[in-house]
């Protein structure tokens, strides 16, 4: 660790833990940075974006998919016994799980960032933080499942199995498709779209921590539905989310978000 002394009246800097009091009476603060163990075409491209905004640097350990299975490596099960991603290190701390390290990045390193990105989060008790806690669940409690079906029964039918075996999984798997999945999933871009029309972002009209949880899934059903045709709301959302210099960027640095079918 690099120590290094703020004499005070300023800020923490973002990505320096603080570690002791100085003689002089301000802090000594050691230079841990955040390592994002990310998986390539993963849930942990929100995380990537959300520290692009909040400026906090970091570092990323890239792994790569097993290029038959598509699953994350063994590796991955040094840093946490899941052996999942997303997952990052802050210092001798290990988080898992997309929520947990949204919510930790924001609670820890929020009030260090610039502009709108310094207010992720709503206030106690109001309609925003209602409609944020609601799409931070719904993104992965609900909308995620169908998304995960829908990639793996596209995905049978083009593993390898016996010639003959092949037209009746082809079949099967459509009629999964067509009776089960497809339908939650209209139900889910109706819902979705409806308050999309009447909100700019997930939580009301400013962007916040709801919509980095929510950003994994939009690109997932925009990539594996006809959403784009049928839902202009959705569609404008997530070119607004692709413009942002900061989504820009994480791309740049992490990769592809999604895995092709």
């Amino acid at each position: 660790m690099c120590p290094v002394v703020n004499c005070g009246g300023e800020a923490d800097p973002p990505g320096w833990k603080k570690h002791q009091r100085a003689p002089t009476g301000g802090s000594v603060y050691a230079c841990v940075m955040i390592t994002v163990h990310h998986l390539q075409a993963s849930r942990s491209q929100r995380v990537l974006w959300l520290l692009e905004e909040l400026g906090v640097p970091y570092q990323i350990k890239l792994y790569k998919r097993d290029p038959r299975t598509r699953l994350a490596p063994e590796e991955l099960k040094k840093v946490h016994p899941l052996g999942k991603s997303p997952v990052i290190t802050d210092g001798d701390l290990v988080i898992a799980e997309s929520g947990a390290i949204l919510e930790y990045l924001v609670e820890h390193y929020g009030d260090q960032a610039q502009g709108e990105s310094a207010h992720l989060l709503a206030s106690s008790g109001t309609p925003e933080q209602l409609q944020l806690r609601f799409w931070m669940h719904f993104a992965e409690g609900s909308l995620m499942n169908w998304l995960v079906m829908k990639l793996v029964f596209m995905t049978i039918p083009t593993q390898p199995m016996p010639f003959f075996v092949r037209p009746i999984a082809r079949r099967l798997c459509k009629q999964v498709q067509r009776k089960l999945i497809d339908p939650n999933l209209q139900t889910s871009m109706a819902f979705i779209e409806s308050h999309l029309t009447q909100h700019s972002w997930f939580a009301g009209e400013r962007i916040t921590l709801a919509d980095f949880q929510m950003s994994f899934a939009v690109s997932a059903l925009l990539s594996r539905s006809d959403a784009a045709k049928q839902c202009p709301a959705l569609a404008a959302y997530m070119a607004r989310l692709e413009a942002r210099p900061a989504y820009q960027r994480a791309l740049l640095k992490g990769g592809p978000v999604l895995m092709s079918a």
